[in-house]
């Protein structure tokens, strides 16, 4: 069974719904036989890359409220991440163009890191000090690095806007078709989806619904034909 999961490295819900996940698939008894996917969904595309912002800032122009409702929703999510055991921090982030993380996380994809890279993006741009989006290029390396790519491959992605750019959009235009204008989106075998993020209880009812409606396997081919089995290989006989 394959999982995809459009997300945003800004987006706190993103961040919270994938602790709550992950607790869920690995209660799953067939855990082994799930394929997880992440898919690229900016929450803010076409922000120019020097365009950084403190959060609270970003929400009150964004969404019109308060410095003081901007603050209390922090405080709010740090207490969501924090019953998920996920560190944030609720003063002093910072916002900006997560596009070139996108970019690396198909890198990563390609490589067989993506869920390593993602992770420590996360953990990056809710729970440390140092900025992901101030400190510039090479602390994108840095993190790169940390997840097991070659720096590089990885400045050299950096260096070209059109790598994995069109892999970017792509997935962005296919949210856009399955109907997701927010994340996160949980779709399971292409047959459910599951919006925001829920508790890790619903997504657990969600794994099991999607294995149990999975077609049985149907054989194209009924005629004989040798293969091997638990007894060995049939040898043709002339």
């Amino acid at each position: 069974m394959r999982v995809e999961i459009w997300s945003d490295i800004a987006c706190p819900w993103c961040y919270v719904g994938k602790a709550r996940f992950e607790k869920a698939l690995e209660a799953f008894p067939h855990r082994g036989q799930v394929e997880v996917v992440h898919r690229s969904f900016e929450l803010d595309p076409g922000r120019a890359k020097d365009d950084i912002q403190p959060v609270l800032t970003m929400l009150t122009k964004k969404y019109g409220m308060s410095e003081a409702q901007a603050q209390a929703g922090e405080e709010n999510l740090g207490a969501q991440a924090a019953a998920e055991g996920l560190e944030y921090r609720t003063h002093g982030r910072d916002h900006g163009s997560t596009f070139d993380m996108h970019r690396l996380l198909h890198l990563a994809k390609a490589q067989g890191r993506q869920d390593e890279l993602l992770a420590l993006f996360y953990q990056a741009n809710f729970a440390e000090e140092r900025s992901v989006f101030a400190e510039g290029e090479e602390r994108l390396v840095e993190l790169a690095v940390a997840a097991g790519l070659d720096a590089d491959a990885v400045r050299e992605v950096l260096a070209d806007p059109a790598a994995y750019a069109e892999e970017v959009r792509a997935d962005e235009r296919e949210a856009a078709e399955l109907g997701a204008n927010g994340v996160p989106f949980f779709v399971l075998d292409r047959k459910f989806g599951v919006s925001g993020a829920q508790p890790a209880e619903v997504f657990a009812q969600a794994l099991t619904q999607a294995w149990g409606e999975r077609p049985p396997l149907q054989l194209l081919d009924q005629t004989d034909a040798q293969a091997c089995g638990p007894d060995g290989c049939a040898v043709p006989q002339h």
